[in-house]
């Protein structure tokens, strides 16, 4: 069974394509032109165990918002593509990752139905570099569950840098889905008593 998504979404701002294998082995291949971005998507990947190819052309004359923005959405309906009807699944799972002075903890429901928790420590730095606002951690995650259906919550409890606030979040991120995605020698059908997700 083949558990791969893509997605290709045009706009007036941005053009972009996402694919993901949610069997893979981590191979990365991302390009949107925020370098901090890519770091993150590289996390996701890597510690999913997805091979994942991002590439993204888009307006950063004008800042990098839509590319951000418009990546995590694409993003969100690959995952829901490479899932199909999740037979067989996890389904919950969640994953606690340390970084540093930071920690982030993750859990998340395939559930069909889209809904985010998020808190982050108060008084972040407002950027990463010269690109990556640090508000859009939390757009991201939101516009990635909206087209995922996912139920995410994501705590990071403290911290001290930005980028490790960040990153760890990013890590959990990837451990967690790779985890509710994993195919359940024990669940036969729809982990659901619904019978659908």
């Amino acid at each position: 069974m083949s558990r791969v998504g893509r997605v290709e979404r045009g706009t007036k701002e941005t053009k972009v394509l996402v694919e993901i294998d949610l069997d893979g082995t981590g191979r990365v291949e991302v390009s949107t032109g925020v370098g901090f971005f890519d770091h993150m998507l590289d996390q996701l990947g890597k510690h999913g165990s997805f091979d994942l190819t991002v590439r993204t052309d888009g307006d950063l004359h004008i800042d990098s918002h839509h590319t951000i923005e418009d990546t995590s959405i694409a993003l969100g309906q690959a995952f829901k593509q490479a899932l199909g009807d999740k037979r067989g699944i996890r389904r919950f799972a969640d994953a606690s990752i340390p970084l540093d002075e930071s920690l982030a903890q993750v859990t998340v429901d395939l559930s069909g139905r889209p809904y985010l928790v998020h808190s982050e420590p108060a008084g972040m730095a407002p950027m990463i570099g010269s690109e990556y606002d640090t508000t859009m951690t939390r757009h991201i995650f939101e516009s990635f569950v909206a087209n995922a259906e996912v139920a995410l919550h994501v705590h990071v409890p403290y911290g001290r840098n930005a980028h490790h606030i960040v990153e760890a979040q990013f890590k959990a991120l990837a451990r967690a889905l790779r985890y509710a995605s994993e195919l359940d020698p024990r669940v036969h059908g729809i982990p659901s008593t619904k019978g659908a997700l």
